[in-house]
């Protein structure tokens, strides 16, 4: 199961995120639910980087599947990218087929 940590502030923001382990729906490189996982976070971390002037901290270990991302402060565009990333996950933890491949876990930072 892939574990999902949304990082919130005290003012309840979105400020970031650490996904780590395997979906486990299907074999590598044919796992839908990581895919679909993949597409979310990497796009959000695109997009900040190429449409902000936000900075950031991240780490991508490929080896044991964690990625983890932090924005340095919030802005209209980087709460309105990250929350979207996650109306995305939570559209897929909500998918009765896919429930019990992702956990979505809310944190204050």
């Amino acid at each position: 199961m892939t574990k999902v940590t949304i990082y919130k502030n005290v003012k309840n923001e979105c400020v970031g995120f650490k996904v780590f382990e395997h979906a486990g729906f299907d074999e590598a490189g044919n796992d839908i639910v990581c895919s679909a996982i993949s597409i979310l976070v990497i796009n959000t971390m695109n997009a900040i980087e190429q449409f902000t002037d936000v900075k950031f901290t991240q780490m991508v270990n490929e080896e044991d599947a964690t990625i983890e991302f932090q924005v340095e402060e919030t802005t209209k565009e980087t709460t309105l990218l990250l929350e979207t990333m996650v109306l995305g996950l939570q559209t897929l933890e909500d998918n009765e087929e896919y429930t019990e491949y992702i956990d979505l876990i809310f944190e204050e930072v």
